[in-house]
């Protein structure tokens, strides 16, 4: 892969539980940590994933994502409507207790160029109780890993641009 592809373009999905996101933009973390609020929710988990300045003893300068969009917004939709449904049969979910134990889930990644200490990947999950908001937000981060059509190259300080190369996006 070598330049930007013609794949990799901005993508939005919207389901009953939540939303995906695939922007070139800079996240905007307030706005997305809100999109998830509720009156009924007790708790708000968050992850954001930064690029860090170092790797394995190297100086990361930048790092580049690119996605295959039509696939990886369908793969990450499936991903937060699975981890619903995972943290429902997990709880005390019954026609007594018509509480939902997700209310509402937001998984944004960013595409292109995201500089040292800019955020590449933000969830938010918010549900009545911390438990499953913390459950979902580490299922749904370690599932976007696994199965998202995401990838990314990391540029280090020193070497020449062409020698990076795509990674899988774990």
């Amino acid at each position: 892969m070598s330049g930007p592809s013609p794949y990799s373009v901005d993508a939005r999905s919207e389901t009953d539980w939540g939303i995906c996101v695939l922007t070139h933009t800079p996240l905007d973390v307030p706005q997305i940590i809100q999109s998830v609020g509720d009156p009924a929710a007790g708790a708000t988990a968050v992850f954001i994933g930064t690029t860090r300045n170092s790797f394995k003893g190297r100086t990361v300068t930048r790092l580049d994502y690119q996605a295959f969009s039509k696939l990886a917004i369908n793969t990450m939709s499936h991903i937060l409507v699975d981890a619903v449904h995972q943290i429902s049969r997990s709880d005390h979910h019954t026609s007594d207790n018509p509480v939902p134990s997700l209310i509402r889930c937001a998984l944004h990644h960013r595409l292109g160029t995201v500089p040292v200490g800019e955020p590449s990947i933000v969830i938010a999950v918010s549900s009545p109780h911390r438990k499953e908001a913390f459950v979902a937000c580490e299922s749904i981060l370690e599932q976007v890993k696994r199965k998202a059509q995401i990838w990314k190259r990391e540029f280090y300080e020193g070497d020449r641009e062409e020698d990076a190369e795509w990674k899988a996006n774990e």
